[in-house]
């Protein structure tokens, strides 16, 4: 029986403008600010991230970005630094999106980097991790899933990965409609809890949270949540509707 605590993360990826996003974060607010059971996390664009802040500060509903570097300041035009990023009120940070990787050319060393730089920051970086459908068909998940683990965790140590949350997210069910049977979910989600063991030891690997991520709406959510290793869910579109959000965080009452 699993005894680690759900998060749900919503990515709002490029949506909203600010005063998009903060009509969002109030009307999910309104729906789930008495929500004591499960934690929630959403991550808005930067420019909207102050805004949204002043919305949900103190709230149960946590911050996210959607990116970070790993240079605390410098002569780097358009990134975006972790004092940044605590300075608008995140707790938050989604490091490694498959997106990220396939249009911005991220690779698991610059992952690595930015997941350091997230937890010397004391932000918690949700490390994404996922394989593409070819890469499912030569039935490869596996190796890709073992590769970007040990690359993006390379020199962590057991007390380094204590507030870390992986996002497994197949990359060809993301934004497709197709989701990973509840089986398949599993299947990778027990793999990574396993490697995690070998790395990092029992402890770590059994406190540690999976989420799955990959076209989660309400209906498919419960489903995906009874699997013994899936802790929640980093959801993409849904996420944009506060009243779908909701009904997704609010799983165990469906």
């Amino acid at each position: 029986m699993k005894n680690r605590r759900p998060l749900i993360a919503g990515n709002w990826k490029m949506y909203k403008t600010i005063p998009e996003a903060v009509q969002t974060a109030k009307t999910l607010l309104d729906i789930v600010k008495y929500e004591k059971d499960t934690d929630i996390m959403i991550a808005p664009t930067f420019t909207a991230l102050s805004s949204v802040n002043t919305i949900i500060q103190d709230s149960n509903i946590g911050l996210g970005a959607q990116n970070i570097f790993w240079e605390t300041e410098g002569a780097y035009t358009g990134e975006i630094s972790p004092d940044m990023l605590l300075s608008a009120g995140c707790k938050y940070v989604i490091i490694g999106h498959s997106e990220r990787r396939q249009y911005f050319n991220e690779t698991d060393e610059t992952v690595n980097k930015k997941i350091k730089a997230a937890l010397q920051a004391e932000l918690i970086p949700v490390f994404c991790i996922g394989e593409t459908e070819n890469e499912r068909k030569l039935k490869k998940t596996f190796s890709v899933l073992d590769n970007q683990i040990k690359k993006g965790l390379k020199d962590f140590s057991t007390n380094d990965v204590n507030n870390l949350v992986i996002a497994y997210e197949p990359v060809w069910a993301i934004g497709t409609g197709l989701t990973a049977t509840k089986e398949q979910a599993q299947e990778a989600h027990n793999y990574i809890r396993n490697l995690l063991n070998e790395l990092f030891g029992k402890d770590i690997a059994n406190g540690l949270r999976i989420l799955y991520g990959g076209s989660v709406k309400p209906n498919n959510i419960k489903s995906l949540m009874e699997m013994e290793d899936i802790d929640g869910a980093l959801v993409g579109g849904a996420s944009l509707d506060a009243e779908s959000f909701a009904k997704i965080i609010k799983f165990n009452k469906n």
